[in-house]
């Protein structure tokens, strides 16, 4: 199958390796010192102390390549609102696009079966900019649990975890997305389809809505997060307030997973959160699709956040004082 990583960083490069080691006609989008470093040398995959080379093609310019069975988004929300436009030369008739990025979807109201349906979040499709070029019937979900990180130009490393939970945002077991997932289970991901997709993009968010702002305001590793009393307590009121926002959607998730969600993230250890990452090497921080959306649905629904509000607006003013954040961008 022909697939596309749009966005080939520590996650997306990470699954480039292995489709392309597995078979797969793979190509790639990303720039920079990156990607001039996969032009000439490959992307590179450290993984359980082992090296990967793959040499797959690579441009800054989706008008490289021509359309795909599968487009992979690998960027961060906001970069990929901010592409939208780009991703037209890639998109054939049949042609899906996986959203494997943290955060509320672009598409979240697309069948979602509730009254909200169509509508489009502020916060992170501002305008209905991605609904519109790209179009929500194309859209696979996907969340992504690896822990991985780009360390030098072309070279990425794989900390921890392997899954990739896929799901149609109607629920259905299509051809499409069952093809997906074997594809990546051939190349050594775990790789399961959910009829309820969204429930998992909430349980992954109850820790990123919490753990990213906090790394970011404080420097501190995941497991320290986890690990300190005060900043435990604060992670969970704000995993209490999510919970609130997800229950009003009618995604029902039990309270026993708060504990094994911190938990599982502790076992992390030294593990810096892509924000921490992100505001460290002076690039802009993801706030919009892991915080602010969790606000907004929360007014949307009429539930009450006020700690997400509190931490939301300190993350949001250290972004600013750094220039690493505006509003949609």
């Amino acid at each position: 199958m022909k697939f596309c990583v749009f966005g080939a960083g520590a996650i997306g490069g990470y699954l480039a390796v292995e489709l392309a080691l597995a078979g797969h006609d793979v190509c790639v989008i990303a720039r920079g010192p990156h990607l001039q470093a996969i032009q000439e040398r490959g992307l590179k995959l450290i993984i359980e102390g082992r090296e990967k080379l793959a040499r797959v093609a690579a441009a800054d310019d989706p008008r490289a390549f021509g359309s795909q069975d599968f487009v992979i988004c690998a960027l961060k929300a906001h970069q990929a609102y901010n592409s939208a436009a780009a991703f037209a030369p890639l998109l054939g008739a049949t042609t899906a696009v996986v959203t494997a990025m943290n955060g509320i979807p672009w598409w979240y109201f697309y069948k979602a079966g509730t009254r909200f349906d169509g509508r489009h979040l502020d916060s992170v499709d501002c305008g209905g900019r991605q609904w519109d070029s790209i179009q929500p019937l194309r859209a696979i979900g996907c969340v992504v649990d690896p822990a991985c990180e780009v360390v030098a130009p072309g070279v990425i490393v794989h900390h921890d975890f392997n899954r990739f939970t896929l799901g149609e945002p109607d629920g259905s077991r299509s051809s499409r997305v069952m093809a997906l997932s074997k594809a990546l289970n051939d190349a050594g991901f775990d790789a399961p389809v959910r009829e309820n997709i969204r429930w998992n993009i909430w349980l992954k968010l109850w820790g990123n809505v919490c753990f990213n702002p906090i790394s970011a305001l404080t420097g501190a590793t995941l497991d320290r997060i986890t690990a300190e009393p005060a900043l435990r307590a604060l992670c969970k009121v704000m995993m209490f307030e999510t919970r609130a926002v997800n229950e009003a959607l009618g995604i029902q998730i039990p309270s026993e997973m708060m504990d094994r969600r911190l938990a599982a993230a502790g076992s992390v250890v030294g593990h810096k959160m892509s924000m921490l990452q992100d505001l460290e090497r002076g690039r802009s921080l993801e706030i919009d699709a892991l915080v602010t959306a969790v606000q907004e649905l929360g007014r949307l629904t009429g539930v009450a956040t006020p700690v997400i509000d509190a931490v939301l607006a300190l993350v949001q003013e250290r972004g600013r004082a750094l220039g690493l954040y505006a509003p949609g961008a």
